[in-house]
């Protein structure tokens, strides 16, 4: 199933099914329980992100290109780190280049997020995935210069800048999706892409994230989890590509499909 979460014409909020003739019908019950779809049609004002994240837990250096990219070894664990709920970005709305701790150097990262469906504690690689209610596309967006300079040697300052977790379309169900690391992944800035890659080149593959990140830890249902992102990232090119205002940034994964966002600066209306 493919779900969206949304506004409707009267403020309130609500999931539907996205059909593939382009439908969606409201679903009654609880996203974390049962869902059944009602058949009626959804008045969607407005399409959110699919998830309202209990925590954002991420993965850095995972894919065995993108730590080349960036001559880093490849990791023995992986490597942790968080954003805050108030990274949250729905679909179509912008990504907000911050001017208050100003950064010219933001970067996109195309990723693959799971989300956990009950609590999840001390799970073994063999039953991880009957954790996982499903998946959706993110954009890690990332201000380099906070990241590497000015963050005290953590990685969450330059991550955990307001609007830096785009989150979208849509959910689609873990029975959907046979393999998670077998997905094509990509980011589109302005028509071009500029990472082109596959997940199955991932370090730590989603049931061995599960497996690691639940050891000794409760991942409530609702956790999300960046999975990292592969090479092409901007600040890895010559001249590095940030993103700028009027940009527009698009992250495609196969079987999930596009979340696409434009770019403005902090102060700026969309």
């Amino acid at each position: 199933m493919k779900i969206v979460r949304y506004q409707t014409t009267n403020g309130q909020f609500a999931y539907g099914q996205q059909h593939s003739d382009g439908r969606t019908t409201r679903l009654a019950g609880e996203i974390f329980g049962e869902l059944t779809d009602t058949g009626e049609p959804a008045a969607v004002a407005k399409l959110l992100a699919p998830i309202e994240p209990r925590d954002i837990i991420c993965i850095g250096l995972n894919y065995r290109k993108h730590a080349a990219e960036g001559n880093q070894p490849i990791p023995e664990w992986p490597v942790v780190f968080m954003k805050n709920s108030g990274t949250l970005q729905n679909p179509g709305d912008p990504i907000v280049l911050p001017r208050r701790l100003k950064s010219d150097a933001v970067d996109y990262e195309c990723e693959l997020a799971l989300v956990i469906g009950k609590e999840c504690h001390n799970v073994a690689k063999a039953d991880a995935m009957k954790y996982v209610l499903g998946y959706t596309c993110a954009n890690d967006v990332s201000a380099r210069d906070w990241q590497m300079k000015y963050g005290g040697s953590q990685w969450c300052r330059g991550k955990t800048f307001a609007t830096f977790c785009p989150l979208g379309p849509c959910l689609v169900t873990r029975d959907e999706i046979e393999n998670p690391n077998a997905l094509g992944i990509r980011t589109i800035l302005n028509g071009q892409t500029m990472q082109d890659w596959n997940t199955n080149d991932m370090i730590f593959d989603v049931p061995t994230l599960v497996e690691f990140l639940s050891g000794s830890t409760r991942l409530a249902a609702g956790t999300v989890i960046l999975t990292g992102t592969p090479h092409g990232v901007g600040g890895a090119r010559k001249p590095p590509v940030y993103l700028q205002p009027g940009d527009t940034v698009t992250i495609e994964i196969d079987g999930i499909g596009a979340l696409t966002n434009p770019v403005i600066a902090e102060g700026e209306s969309a």
